[in-house]
């Protein structure tokens, strides 16, 4: 499960990527066009690119920095579950050590019913 939820991070940081660098390109074209029909001057349009780059980085800079955040905060989420379920099953493990013989075959054909349930379903 981690590790599908890393390649999402992954996945969103790329986009993040290409959609800057796609803005970038379109935004840099513009720029020259302007310059070709003399709109603005080529000193100006050296300028604006640097400044769109610069607004690209930071972009960057801010996608990434939230999927590091997120990574984080996913992270901790999983490692409490894993934990809870940890808990649970140790509680569950005492419950069935407790259980009288006649209860554990009612467990047993409980769980067999489920079992076959399932495979039907397959």
């Amino acid at each position: 499960m981690d590790m599908k939820l890393g390649d999402g991070i992954k996945k969103l940081i790329l986009v993040g990527i290409g959609a800057a660098a796609a803005t970038a390109e379109k935004s840099q074209q513009i720029v020259e066009d302007l310059v070709k029909k003399g709109e603005i001057t080529v000193e100006q349009g050296k300028e604006l690119n640097q400044e769109l780059k610069r607004n690209v980085k930071k972009s960057l800079d801010e996608i990434s920095a939230a999927a590091q955040e997120k990574d984080a905060e996913i992270k901790e989420t999983v490692e409490k579950k894993e934990e809870e379920i940890k808990v649970e099953a140790d509680s569950l493990e005492q419950k069935i050590a407790g259980m009288t013989i006649e209860e554990l075959e009612n467990l047993k054909a409980f769980i067999q019913k489920a079992e076959d349930a399932v495979k039907k379903e397959d």
